[in-house]
């Protein structure tokens, strides 16, 4: 019954293509059907039933893809939609974090900034806890020298090429007790030999261990007023009195210095400046530290003067220490200047002027030196600025170029300096006393030339990094 929808179409295409072929029919339980005239055809009935079923799956089909075709649109709209809603979230989330990080930021800077406001602080205030313990000797002084200076270096000690790096502390400090009594500062003003040794022990001991600002730097800047007062021969030209000032201010001259310069206490607003009003906070600060030191009984080596020489001492001392202040270099030797052509040793303001360049002269003489004893201060120097710049970066403050780690080689932070402050003030000094230009004037040209001869190899060195 199957045969008209199964087989009639294309049974006559089957013929047509091959006439002898056998063909079989095979009812449902596999009997063969004869294939003749008097075979029944299939009933109406079934026929339409077959139809009308085979509708109907259609149909069930179309239905089922439209349902799934719908489901679909609706899926992608519902997606689309929790899309949308997840993007807005995100945004929004996105905003919150920004703005939590901002805040993180915030909190971390002024974090930041206390702890650095804390630690200054704290390093104040135990500077300042320990000052009263800093003014007492540390050690006992024994009765008796503890070093005995040869013949060799009572003569080296009076010339400017004296080598400090060859010297232990203990060692040091008999070098400068040495001085006071050579000088006839000790026998002269009778100043008790035990209480000087204890005087310049305290000193020392209040003298911090900075790169460059330390105690042997105190004694090359002492020890060179010394080789000064021989060569210029100014015992003869000054009283013992201005003798004992200049030597005392240049022992005193950068007492408790902290390593960091008066532009950084200004601008970090430390403690020492707000106490000295911004007005060369660290050489005030020297001054009131020499003068604590002066204050205990047994430091005292002006114990034995009246108040009046007493007064004439100190303000003598302080106005030398103050000098030292580089802020006011111009000022100083401009004054000088004036009245260097018509110097009269009589005249108590030409005295004081020559009294504050000649302790200048003391503080920066480093370069006056033989090449192999100056060039490590340069080291020690740097070393110190950076140390500062590198707070100061830390810190948000204004960085000097000349300290900046990243800006400044060697070289150019000597040929500037030598040029520009040693040689014209030396040579100034040297219209007074021309005995200075050999040893002295003749040095710091030397050290100029060689200095420029390094940077010419330093740029000629990046130049060639250039190309490569």
């Amino acid at each position: 019954r199957l045969l008209e929808s199964h087989l009639y179409y294309p049974l006559h295409l089957w013929i047509s293509l091959c006439r002898n072929t056998h063909l079989s029919l095979l009812d449902s339980s596999g009997a063969i059907v004869s294939i003749d005239p008097t075979m029944p055809q299939n009933t109406e009935r079934y026929w339409n039933y077959y139809k009308e079923e085979l509708f109907q799956n259609v149909l069930t089909q179309v239905a089922e893809q439209f349902s799934r075709a719908f489901k679909i649109n609706e899926l992608k709209t519902e997606v689309t939609n929790r899309l949308a809603m997840l993007e807005k979230r995100v945004e929004l989330e996105g905003m919150k974090v920004v703005e939590i990080e901002k805040c993180r930021n915030d909190i971390k800077k002024l974090r930041e900034e206390m702890a650095s406001k804390n630690n200054r602080c704290q390093q104040q205030q135990q500077q300042l806890s320990e000052d009263n313990k800093k003014l007492t000797p540390r050690r006992d002084v024994p009765s008796y020298p503890k070093y005995h200076l040869s013949e060799e270096t009572i003569e080296a000690l009076r010339l400017p090429t004296f080598d400090a790096w060859q010297w232990e502390p203990n060692e040091m400090l008999s070098c400068l007790e040495h001085m006071y009594h050579d000088l006839g500062l000790v026998k002269g003003f009778n100043i008790n030999p035990i209480t000087l040794k204890r005087w310049l022990l305290c000193v020392h001991d209040n003298y911090r261990n900075n790169p460059f600002h330390n105690f042997r730097h105190c004694f090359c800047v002492t020890q060179m007023m010394y080789s000064m007062i021989y060569l210029c021969s100014l015992q003869e030209k000054f009283t013992q009195m201005d003798i004992l000032i200049l030597m005392t201010a240049a022992v005193c001259h950068d007492l408790d210095h902290p390593g960091f310069n008066n532009t950084y206490q200004i601008n970090a607003r430390t403690e020492l400046a707000v106490r000295y009003n911004d007005i060369s906070p660290l050489e005030n600060h020297h001054c009131a530290v020499a003068f604590q030191v002066f204050s205990q009984p047994d430091c005292n080596i002006f114990s034995n003067f009246d108040p009046e020489t007493f007064k004439h001492i100190r303000q003598g001392t302080i106005t030398l220490i103050l000098a030292t202040d580089m802020a006011r270099h111009g000022e100083i030797l401009d004054s000088f200047k004036q009245k260097v052509d018509n110097f009269d040793y009589t005249n108590e303001e030409h005295v004081t002027c020559l009294k504050m360049v000649l302790i200048k002269c003391c503080d920066i003489s480093n370069e006056v030196r033989p090449m192999e004893v100056a060039e490590p201060w340069v080291d020690c120097l740097l070393e110190e600025y950076f140390m500062q710049s590198d707070r100061e970066k830390a810190e948000g403050l204004p960085v000097a170029p000349f300290m900046d780690r990243e800006k400044v080689t060697k070289p150019t932070a000597q040929i500037g300096f030598i040029k520009f402050v040693l040689i014209p003030m030396f040579e100034t000094v040297m219209k007074l006393f021309p005995q200075i230009e050999e040893v002295m004037v003749q040095p710091l040209r030397e050290s100029r030339d060689r200095y420029e001869e390094l940077k010419q190899i330093d740029d000629a060195m990046n130049e060639v990094g250039g190309f490569l």
